[in-house]
């Protein structure tokens, strides 16, 4: 099977439609599928659902869809640095539903293993309970309180990774792994955008973060260019 694409645009073609649920990896700036991201951007497609740990920050990574308002709903952990979120969500054009970060990874993992709900301490008495089913379980201190959480099935997902072989084995680099992993798992269908593709073979297998039957396309977005959320310059001290 073929899983290289040449082009963004193509690797997305026939995919792609309005109302979609899409779960997107990344971390911050780091890891984050940009050139997937931008073509979907062109394509014109609206009314998503994004799953993803953040919402980039202005005008980059969903931050780009953001401002072209082709985005109805973000199931994000952190969203602090994006002001055009922050203006379309307080004005009431997006709806956001908040999930504790380590959550919103288990949600993608249970999705992905074909899990459709369990259950968490996490958020027990908190907003993030509200309208959820609680539940007592005594794991050895006495009964406590967890709350359900649904696994998130997803039309698509879009991922980042560091190297990729011929079959769509991946590997990911440092913080890159932390929602990517789980992110291509729980869709329906998984693009990869990845900066190198190397032979089948090469890649040692006890490094193989994610294997390739996860992923039905690739596509190679080198070069990049490194950004930054928050520059912080201090003074050059003296000789």
């Amino acid at each position: 099977m073929q899983k290289l694409y040449p082009s963004a645009e193509a690797a997305l073609e026939g995919v792609l439609r309005d109302d979609m649920l899409i779960a997107s990896g990344g971390f911050g700036l780091c890891g984050i599928p940009e050139r997937l991201l931008k073509a979907i951007q062109d394509s014109g497609v609206k009314n998503l659902t994004f799953a993803s740990n953040n919402a980039g920050i202005d005008n980059e990574g969903i931050g780009m869809l953001l401002r072209s308002k082709q985005v109805k709903k973000m199931i994000s952990s952190y969203v602090g640095e994006n002001k055009e979120f922050e203006r379309q969500y307080l004005s009431g054009e997006l709806e956001v539903e908040f999930c504790p970060q380590g959550t919103l990874a288990e949600r993608m993992r249970a999705g992905g293993a074909g899990i459709p709900g369990f259950y968490t301490k996490t958020g027990v008495g908190t907003q993030v309970a509200e309208g959820k089913e609680v539940k007592q379980f005594d794991t050895g201190d006495g009964p406590e309180d967890y709350i359900l959480e649904k696994g998130i099935f997803a039309d698509l997902s879009i991922i980042k990774a560091w190297k990729a072989d011929e079959t769509g084995n991946l590997v990911f680099r440092k913080t890159a792994r932390n929602f990517n992993q789980p992110a291509a798992t729980c869709g329906k269908i998984c693009v990869a955008e990845v900066e190198e593709v190397v032979p089948a073979g090469s890649l040692d297998p006890d490094c193989i973060h994610l294997p390739g039957v996860f992923i039905n396309r690739m596509v190679v977005g080198a070069p990049y260019d490194k950004k930054i959320e928050f520059v912080t310059t201090r003074q050059r001290e003296n000789a």
